[in-house]
């Protein structure tokens, strides 16, 4: 069974600036929902792991895509330049405070998202943290754009993407057991994308997630990662990174032997086996000279990593 909402990820009292920012909006009666739709267009395609995967029963696939769809127009809330930081965490507050059933959700696409991830999470009787703290995460990239430490990285993929993995053990009744592995495959997955898309980061979003006391022990700053190809220090860097996604990596084994649903572990099986692949052709790749992605190839490798989980 999933633990109540007393046991979710959320730790942690959310940072000063988005306090700040939250103070600001509501002494300036910022109204969350004047500003237009900011919705990015982005599917499930632009995704590098599948969300709606048909390893899911079909009766699973309704309550992953709606909370999909929170994450993603969330997401797009953040990323919006059409509104100011403290816009954006008077938007998420809404958002959450519509979750929570503390608001009714006004006719426009991100509120409608909230309703939906609310009745969904009401009716599989998940906490409702498994969706508000990824909101945690929403609201510091509102207000944050570097990350002095790998702790603070870590900190960061504690709410942007291990909510995620409890969500989906969660929805297959899988027991706390599971939630070690899931979150370092989780933290993982994020970290890999943070590299894949460091130059895009900077360039679009004026946001770098490479830790600065990484950098500055090569005597580099964020700026780094604008090269066009990566130099001998910057690699350094890299590897050091991908060196903990490495140990991460290791530990999310462990869902192949603790998750009891034969499609979850499946699924489980196939995502590690591509945060593996990832791993490696982020080691080998350059980042800054070409976007380095999984092929299509390693999507074959996945599907027989799943196809050996299938057992009672």
């Amino acid at each position: 069974m999933f633990p109540d909402s007393t046991s979710s990820v959320r730790a942690e009292p959310e940072l000063p600036s988005v306090v700040t920012a939250r103070a600001a909006a509501s002494r300036e009666g910022i109204d969350p929902w004047r500003a237009p739709d900011v919705s990015s267009g982005k599917g499930q395609a632009d995704e590098n792991f599948p969300v709606g995967s048909v390893l899911f029963a079909r009766e699973m696939r309704a309550h992953v895509h709606a909370y999909y769809d929170f994450a993603r127009f969330s997401d797009d809330v953040t990323d919006s330049d059409r509104l100011s930081p403290e816009e954006k965490v008077a938007r998420l507050d809404a958002m959450e405070a519509i979750v929570r059933g503390g608001a009714q959700a006004p006719d426009r696409k991100d509120a409608r998202s909230a309703a939906r991830v609310r009745e969904m999470l009401l009716r599989t009787g998940l906490p409702f943290e498994v969706a508000t703290d990824l909101l945690i995460a929403f609201r510091e990239d509102a207000v944050k754009s570097r990350y002095a430490s790998q702790a603070e990285l870590t900190r960061y993929c504690r709410y942007s993407a291990n909510p995620v993995g409890r969500f989906l053990l969660g929805l297959h009744g899988e027991s706390e057991r599971t939630f070690a592995a899931s979150d370092a495959l989780c933290t993982s997955l994020q970290i890999l994308n943070h590299l894949q898309d460091c130059k895009q980061d900077l360039l679009q979003l004026q946001r770098s997630y490479v830790p600065e006391d990484m950098l500055a022990a090569e005597g580099l700053t964020v700026e780094a990662v604008l090269g066009d190809v990566t130099t001998p220090a910057l690699r350094r860097v890299f590897d050091r990174m991908l060196d903990e996604t490495d140990r991460l990596n290791a530990i999310s084994v462990g869902l192949l032997h603790r998750v009891r649903d034969r499609r979850m572990r499946m699924y489980c099986a196939a995502v590690v086996k591509l945060a593996h692949l990832l791993a490696a052709h982020l080691r080998a790749g350059d980042p800054l000279a070409g976007r380095v992605a999984l092929t299509k190839a390693d999507f074959a490798r996945a599907a027989l990593a799943a196809l050996k989980n299938w057992k009672d």
